[in-house]
C-alpha cells in the first residue's frame, strides 16, 4: 500500500470513531503562538515572552530567540536552542522569544513507514490525507535520516535587517546516516503572515546535539504522529518594535524565500 493510502486510512479511522480532534479522556488543547511570522519578517526580533511562560502553553513546538539568535525546538517538554554553529543547547526559562508556536502534544494519528521517503513526498502524502486543510496539525516524526539539510540563523545586531536578508546568508548544514526527530506544524493557507502557511519543521538528532530548520531530507523507518486541533490562540507584544511594524503588506514571496 502506498504511503498516501496509509495516511488516508489512518485519518479515516479516527474520523469514523469521532476522536480525531478530541479523543475520549483527553483534554481539549490549543496551538499557542507568541507574535507573528509577519513581524519576524519585518525585523521585530525582540519579544517579551519568556520560555518559562511559553512552557506553560506547550511541550512541543518551534520558534526562535531574541535577536534572532538561532532556531528553537521543543520536544517532550525540553527546549533546545540551535545556534549558528549548528549545535543544540538547553534553553533557560529566562530566555525570551520574538516568535514561537507550541502545543501540548497529544497525537491521535500514527503512521509507520519503513521505506525511504523525501521531504516533498512526505508533504504531498500528508496533504492528500488530511480531512481538512483549514485546521491545525502538529507533526512529530522519529526516523532514520540517510540525508538531511538544515539551516539556522545567526544572532543579529541592531538595527535589525529584515528576515529575508538574514536568510540569504544563513549557515546551512548537511548530515547523513543519523537518527532524529522532526517537530513541526501544518498551518492553513489563510494563516499566511500570522504563521507560515503549509509546513514549518525543525530537526533535532537523537543525541540532542545538533539540528535546525528543515530544508530537505531523505528518511526511512519513520514513525509519524499527528495531533489535530481546531483551536488556535495568539498573543502579540504590548510594547516595543511590534507596535510600530508595518504588517499590512503582502509578504508571501518573502516568507517563501526566507523559510525555504
Amino acid at each position: 500500500m502506498a504511503i498516501d493510502d496509509i495516511f488516508i486510512q489512518a485519518f479515516r479511522t479516527h474520523q469514523q470513531k469521532g476522536d480525531l480532534f478530541h479523543p475520549l479522556g483527553h483534554e481539549d488543547h490549543e496551538v499557542f503562538q507568541a507574535s507573528t511570522i509577519g513581524a519576524l519578517m519585518e525585523g521585530v526580533y525582540d519579544g517579551d515572552t519568556t520560555y518559562g511562560e511559553l512552557a506553560r502553553h506547550g511541550d512541543f513546538g518551534l520558534g526562535t530567540f531574541n535577536a534572532l539568535d538561532g532556531e528553537m525546538i521543543a520536544l517532550g517538554g525540553r527546549f533546545f536552542q540551535i545556534k549558528s554553529d549548528g549545535k543544540a543547547y538547553p534553553v533557560p526559562p529566562t530566555a525570551k522569544t520574538p516568535f514561537a508556536v507550541v502545543t501540548l502534544f497529544d497525537p491521535t494519528v500514527q503512521v509507520v513507514w519503513p521505506d525511504p521517503i523525501d521531504w516533498k513526498q512526505f508533504q504531498a502524502a500528508v496533504d492528500k490525507a488530511v480531512p481538512s486543510k483549514n485546521v491545525f496539525y502538529a507533526i512529530r516524526v522519529r526516523a532514520y535520516f540517510d540525508h538531511i539539510r538544515v539551516r539556522t540563523v545567526p544572532r543579529q545586531r541592531k538595527p535589525y535587517p529584515p528576515l529575508v536578508e538574514v536568510a540569504r546568508r544563513q549557515p546551512e548544514f548537511e548530515y547523513g546516516r543519523l537518527e532524529g526527530t522532526l517537530v513541526g506544524f501544518r498551518f492553513p493557507d489563510y494563516t499566511q503572515g500570522v504563521n507560515v502557511a503549509g509546513y514549518h519543521v525543525h530537526f533535532l538528532d537523537k543525541a540532542e546535539t545538533l539540528g535546525g530548520h528543515v530544508l530537505d531530507f531523505s528518511m526511512r523507518e519513520a514513525v509519524v504522529d499527528i495531533d489535530v486541533t481546531s483551536q488556535f490562540r495568539m498573543e502579540v507584544p504590548e510594547c516595543g518594535a511590534f507596535l510600530d511594524a508595518d504588517l499590512a503588506r503582502n509578504q508571501d514571496e518573502a516568507i517563501h524565500e526566507a523559510e525555504n
